[in-house]
């Protein structure tokens, strides 16, 4: 049976050409997951929780291999595999519409960056063309699979920026006008657009209209988040009140490098933590291509926010100073978990680096951030860091490599050693040596750094006392936390007061680490005589 999927608007399926029947909401949900990862085993517990998100039923074991087997009848018993720890979908690549879309954008962007602005706009324009609506319409119109759907649309954004960055790049800017209006009315908090319908008026020779866009985008940036344009907006302001000819189309765009700086988003909960935050998040940008640090915090009243404000202007200048790029907001908020989340949104950020409340997963502020932030989100215990090493306990699920990744970015930034902690025995009586070779050559392959590998007893209290010395411990969160907390070893260690703690929730975009396919996994709360 030949079949067909499509993502990229409401869930569908082509059995031999002619629509699958996929039922109701969570069994659409449970093909959405593992399509969404296709090629990669999705473990049981992982489906149950994507599916149920809160307050899974007692028999979500029994229902999820009913919804199983009544795919199985309508789409062929080959579609969806068992393989422990769960269930693999393996499509063909022209049978997804979301890898056609990924390739297509991709090779378009590749095609801009260099200079080949007519076949990269085809691309693009052929990509975008695969959308029939939002993302898994139907299914996160129940209230399922909401972040996965928003992560897709935002995918759908940036390559429609970059086809009109393109289009741009070809002289269609009269075309432009019209679409860069309704597109920053959509989405008014996003600057890239706002910066292209300001070039694209200025070429049409609407200077006025240009600089009114700035004037209007400066006080919705202010007025929502308390935050000030970005360097691009700013500078494209200027270049077009002096008319520089690098705005012309005929003359190079003067620091392009701007379109593709990445954010780092410091979200202090309390503000004092903002300055250790900071600690870590310098290294973080000082390496791996153009980065900046949003730094932020919220206040509980208006009385408040003047000597907020007052204390992150006085940190950003201290970065500024330290030739870190850095921008700095405090606002008002009576939900700060969703607001700042929404900020990373909005900012584009990859990482949000935010301090542990007293009460970790009890407080609503993390809660909120750690469930609707897309990007990685760290959540920092601190502690004292003169310690020689990042030390990053590696188990080998997925959520560990977003650790590992994000612990060799910091010790390539700080200029420290980085060692990867395994056990020294799993439930075969094999030592996690060759798990931390293959982990090690990974990260040597995408970051240039070497990871010692160290073999610790699996056990809680062996893992703090191999981590005492450490600079930074980074630790990854399991896609379990929402029911099962954060876990005997992760607690021990945020509560081990020699080191700064990262806890590490991965976000919904793709690993750069791990591997296609799963590998044996270790525990540290499993002795060898269990």
């Amino acid at each position: 049976m030949s079949t067909e999927f499509r993502v990229l608007g409401p869930l569908e399926a082509l059995a031999d050409g002619r629509p699958a029947k996929l039922g109701g909401s969570r069994r659409r949900a449970v093909l959405a997951v593992l399509l969404l990862q296709s090629g990669q085993v999705v473990s049981t517990s992982r489906l149950i929780d994507q599916v149920w998100a809160e307050d899974p039923p007692d028999t979500a074991v029994n229902l999820l291999q009913g919804y199983v087997s009544d795919l199985r009848k309508e789409l062929g018993r080959d579609t969806i595999e068992t393989q422990e720890p769960g269930y693999v979908v393996r499509v063909d690549h022209d049978s997804l519409d979301l890898h056609r879309f990924e390739q297509l954008a991709s090779d378009g962007a590749e095609l801009l960056d260099r200079g080949r602005a007519e076949d990269a706009a085809a691309l693009l324009r052929e990509a975008l063309g695969l959308w029939r609506g939002l993302a898994l319409a139907d299914v996160a119109d129940d209230g399922l699979l909401t972040t996965a759907a928003a992560r897709l649309d935002e995918l759908r954004l940036v390559a429609l920026e970059r086809r009109i960055a393109a289009d741009l790049a070809c002289g269609r800017h009269a075309e432009l006008v019209g679409e860069l209006e309704a597109l920053t009315a959509d989405h008014p908090l996003r600057e890239r657009p706002r910066a292209m319908q300001m070039l694209a008026l200025y070429r049409c020779g609407r200077q006025a209209d240009a600089l009114a866009e700035y004037r209007a985008a400066r006080e919705t940036l202010v007025e929502e988040l308390g935050i000030e344009p970005a360097a691009e907006l700013q500078e494209i302001q200027r270049a077009i009140l002096r008319h520089d000819p690098a705005l012309d189309l005929e003359a190079p765009r003067r620091r392009e490098s701007t379109l593709g700086m990445r954010t780092v988003l410091v979200a202090a909960l309390e503000l004092e933590a903002a300055a250790a935050l900071l600690r870590l998040a310098e290294p973080l940008v000082k390496v791996a291509g153009p980065r900046e640090i949003v730094v932020a915090s919220t206040v509980g009243n208006a009385d408040a926010l003047a000597t907020a404000s007052a204390h992150l202007r006085t940190l950003r200048e201290e970065l500024t100073a330290r030739g870190v790029d850095g921008r700095a907001a405090a606002f008002t908020s009576v939900m700060p978990g969703a607001d700042l989340s929404r900020l990373a949104v909005d900012q584009e950020a990859e990482l949000v680096l935010v301090d542990a409340p007293d009460r970790l997963l009890e407080d609503t502020r993390l809660l909120t951030l750690l469930e609707d932030a897309p990007c990685d989100v760290a959540v920092m215990v601190d502690g004292d860091t003169a310690g020689e090493a990042v030390i990053v306990p590696f188990a080998g699920a997925e959520h560990d490599w977003s650790a590992v990744e994000l612990g060799a970015w910091f010790a390539l930034g700080a200029g420290k050693p980085l060692r990867l902690a395994g056990a020294s025995i799993g439930f075969s009586g094999a030592d996690a040596s060759r798990l931390l070779a293959s982990a090690s050559l990974a990260v040597q392959r995408a970051f240039g750094v070497d990871a010692e590998p160290m073999l610790v007893e699996p056990a809680p209290e062996s893992l703090v006392e191999a981590t005492r010395d450490a600079a930074l411990v980074v630790v990854g969160l399991t896609d379990r936390w929402r029911r099962e907390g954060i876990g005997h070893a992760r607690a021990a260690l945020a509560a081990s007061p020699h080191h700064p703690t990262l806890l590490v929730r991965r976000g919904l975009r793709p690993g750069g680490l791990g591997p296609r396919s799963s590998e044996t996994q270790f525990t540290w709360t499993v002795g060898p005589n269990r």
